[in-house]
């Protein structure tokens, strides 16, 4: 049993090494992918490539498709690599394990799913968005606005009100969170191709990732589709995978979140007060953390780990 870790990352450098060494520690059969936008902060690279873990430069952003093409950018680099591995699991660099590595690994190895990752069908009554919401996402096509995206926290609250603009007409959509405006477009999307939703935290087979990247090179007007799309990364894993219908997906992705305290769609930073909740969980990996704000939960969390290491 291999498993390919990609960590997407753009802050905190300390908690990236920390989430690769604790990783490490737990496991001498696994290969980590760093893909860090260096425009956000530096890392160090020539440490990183010394312990074993390949760096990429990647490219950060809320709403559009850099974060989906830095992920399809690792999968090409374990191909034409013919790295061998068994499951590939999406990390960011404000994530941490809560369980054991051993123990996700005798998971995955025993399991009969194919891969883990949160799904449902985005214009439907199970969606968790208002169908609205769903629409505005996906069936129009967006173009980054400077000036929105220029625009401080505090005068976005203020313009809040535009968006009833939203609601008043079907054909042109503003986004102030992500600084995006949208003209809506012809569909990509009918009975056989329907558009799923869900996080883009994942943790997927072999043959689920290679048929996610080759399904790209055979469909790139797919691709072409979710680069304009707003929160692209919330729907194009699970659409590919499910309208496929050739494999066993749990609707768990094995990730905690807590999303109760916030209102701007980003999970609350978790802290030690936050511990029996996480270690009762049945998730695999949690975010998110800052070292900067908490650091006593991951110290609690890595003598979890590492007494588990040490014992078995």
């Amino acid at each position: 049993m291999k498993i390919a870790y990609l960590i997407q990352s753009h802050t905190n450098p300390e908690q990236i090494y920390r989430l690769v060494e604790i990783i490490q520690k737990s496991t001498h059969d696994a290969k980590i992918i760093v893909s860090h936008d260096f425009s956000s902060c530096n890392l160090d690279t020539l440490a990183l490539q010394k312990s074993g873990v390949q760096v990429l430069i990647g490219k950060g952003g809320r709403g559009d498709f850099v974060v989906i093409q830095a992920y399809l950018n690792a999968i090409k680099w374990l191909i034409e690599h013919q790295i061998n591995y068994d499951w590939l699991i999406y990390l960011s660099g404000q994530d941490y394990p809560i369980k054991p590595i051993s123990e996700i690994e005798n998971f995955l190895a025993k399991t009969s799913y194919d891969g883990f990752l949160e799904y449902f069908d985005v214009f439907s009554t199970a969606s968790h968005w208002s169908i609205h919401e769903g629409k505005s996402r996906y069936l129009f096509k967006y173009q980054k606005i400077n000036t929105l995206s220029k625009l401080p926290a505090g005068l976005k609250t203020i313009l809040t009100p535009i968006k009833i603009v939203n609601y008043l007409q079907p054909l042109i959509r503003i986004n102030l969170a992500y600084g995006m405006l949208g003209i809506k477009v012809s569909s990509l999307f009918n009975e056989q191709f329907i558009c799923y939703g869900g996080s883009f935290f994942t943790t997927l087979s072999r043959k689920c990732v290679e048929y996610l990247y080759q399904f790209c090179q055979n469909h790139p007007e797919v691709v072409a589709y979710y680069q304009k799309v707003c929160v692209a990364d919330e729907s194009f894993v699970q659409t590919i995978l499910i309208n496929s219908k050739l494999f066993n997906l749990s609707d768990d992705n094995k990730r905690y979140f807590d999303f109760s305290q916030t209102s701007d769609g980003r999970p609350k930073i978790l802290t030690i007060n936050d511990y029996d909740a996480l270690v009762q969980s049945n998730a695999h990996f949690a975010r998110k953390f800052d070292v900067h704000k908490d650091i006593k939960i991951l110290d609690t969390l890595d003598e979890k780990i590492l007494q588990f290491v040490l014992h078995s």
